[in-house]
C-alpha cells in the first residue's frame, strides 16, 4: 500500500486520515500543496476516482471567492486546479489509482482489507 495525503491545510478530516493510517502502522506520505507542485498524473487519478467537481473545496468564504468554485466544466476545473492547487478540497487520500476526498474511513479500511488479502 502506498498512501499519500494531499493537504492544503490541517483540519479535522486531515487528523483523522494521519490517525487511521498511524494506528494501523501504514506509512503514509503528506504531500502539502503549497511546496508540491500538482502533475497531470496525480490530478487524473482524483477526477476518475471522485470527478472533478467533488475534488473543489466550495466551503467557507475564501473558497467560494475562487472562480473555480463556481464552474461546472471538468475541463476548466481541473486547468484551474492544476494552475493553483489551494482550491483542492482537503485531504485527499491515494492509494495508487484510488482516492478519496475528506475523511472516508470507509474505503480506507476496504484498502487495508484488499492489501491484507494478497
Amino acid at each position: 500500500m502506498n498512501i499519500q495525503i494531499y493537504v492544503n491545510k490541517k483540519n479535522p478530516d486531515v487528523l483523522k486520515a494521519e490517525r487511521f493510517f498511524k494506528e494501523r502502522r501504514i506509512p503514509y506520505q503528506i504531500m502539502d500543496l503549497k511546496k508540491h507542485k500538482l502533475g497531470k498524473k496525480e490530478m487524473d487519478v482524483f477526477v476518475r476516482a471522485v470527478g472533478a467537481k467533488a475534488i473543489v473545496d466550495r466551503e467557507g468564504k475564501k473558497a467560494l471567492e475562487r472562480p473555480v468554485a463556481h464552474m461546472s466544466t471538468d475541463s476548466l476545473i481541473i486547468a484551474e486546479l492544476l494552475a493553483d492547487p489551494s482550491a483542492l478540497r482537503s485531504p485527499i487520500v491515494r492509494n495508487g489509482n484510488k482516492a478519496t476526498v475528506g475523511a472516508d474511513e470507509e474505503a480506507w479500511k476496504q484498502w487495508v482489507a484488499e492489501d491484507a488479502s494478497r
